[in-house]
């Protein structure tokens, strides 16, 4: 019956909302609020790190577990190469607006040479965001790629964990779709 199944999706969608507002909160104060207690450069820096483990979170919580995981892998890989190309840039030399494009050129190029081609619109934005926030916090610049890749690994945790959970709390099965 149309109805039900209408009911179902809008239960769905709620409990799916809720669970990923909730899942952003968490992550959110995990990484502004108590991992400078442990690490901090400054507030500026946790901010970014802030918005981008939420961004990972978000980027994870997808409507099957399958799903999710692929995701989650796809994120990793990309800042993986963001991390390698951008680490391997600022350990010699400050931001320069030239680098951005250079960088984020040779981050698609390099997820296309190893066969993940999906990625190369995620490493390239990875990329702008770890040189920008060079710019930010130029004392700390050879630091940003390690940080983003910290925070994308508790985004991406929280992420599949939400993800799973939601999938729980709605019913579904793993790998079914909505």
């Amino acid at each position: 019956m149309p109805n039900e199944h209408h009911h179902r999706l809008s239960r769905i969608a709620i409990l799916d909302s809720a669970i990923l507002a909730i899942a952003c909160l968490i992550t959110f104060m995990l990484v502004t609020d108590l991992l400078p207690r442990v690490y901090h450069l400054s507030r500026a820096d946790d901010l970014i790190g802030g918005l981008w483990a939420v961004i990972a979170t978000v980027f994870v919580f997808r409507d099957t577990y399958q799903h999710s995981m692929s995701a989650a892998v796809s994120r990793i890989a990309a800042t993986a190469v963001s991390l390698v190309l951008c680490l391997a840039y600022l350990a010699f030399l400050p931001f320069r607006t030239w680098a951005l494009p250079v960088l984020i050129g040779l981050s698609v190029l390099v997820v296309y040479l190893i066969g993940r081609p999906g990625d190369a619109a995620t490493a390239a934005i990875t990329t702008a965001v770890v040189l920008v926030a060079s710019a930010v916090s130029p004392q700390h610049a050879w630091q940003q790629p390690i940080l983003r890749l910290a925070d994308t690994v508790v985004g991406v945790a929280i992420g599949v964990a939400a993800a799973w959970l939601g999938l729980r709390a709605t019913g579904q099965q793993a790998g079914a779709s909505a």
